[in-house]
């Protein structure tokens, strides 16, 4: 794993849910869903199951899915579930919003797992959610 190239970070002057609903507005137009919409705040999700969180506490853990593609993936071959959980970080940090996005390069992702055409289709994808956090930013 390289931090620079896998890491992704940007910011935005919207609020974290500004930026939420606009990124998912961006996603629903590329065929990707976030499968989250309920639960991504996670000061109201912590609150539910009675944990304490600060008056200041916003970060939304926002869960990216493409689900046409991300079937026919599975089926082929279910070994590949362990990165396709997509997640886009976005949370309230020095007065503006943070953005982060953990990705992996399609040499990383041969490393992790024995597949020939998963590599190069999920760094794909990958490169796909940097342009949507982007476009929404």
């Amino acid at each position: 794993m390289n931090r620079n190239d896998d890491l992704y970070l940007a910011d935005s002057s919207k609020s974290v849910a500004q930026f939420a609903a606009d990124f998912e507005a961006v996603c629903k137009k590329y065929d990707f869903t976030v499968n989250n919409t309920d639960t991504m705040d996670m000061a109201k999700t912590f609150s539910a199951h009675g944990a304490d969180v600060t008056a200041d506490f916003d970060l939304h853990m926002i869960q990216v899915c493409k689900p046409s593609k991300a079937s026919k993936s599975l089926s082929g071959n279910p070994e590949r579930s362990i990165l396709m959980p997509k997640f886009v970080m976005a949370f309230s940090k020095d007065g503006k919003t943070q953005i982060r996005y953990m990705s992996y390069s399609a040499a990383d992702i041969s490393e992790m797992i024995d597949d020939e055409v998963f590599p190069a289709a999920l760094a794909e994808t990958f490169a796909k959610i940097r342009s949507m956090i982007d476009e929404a930013k």
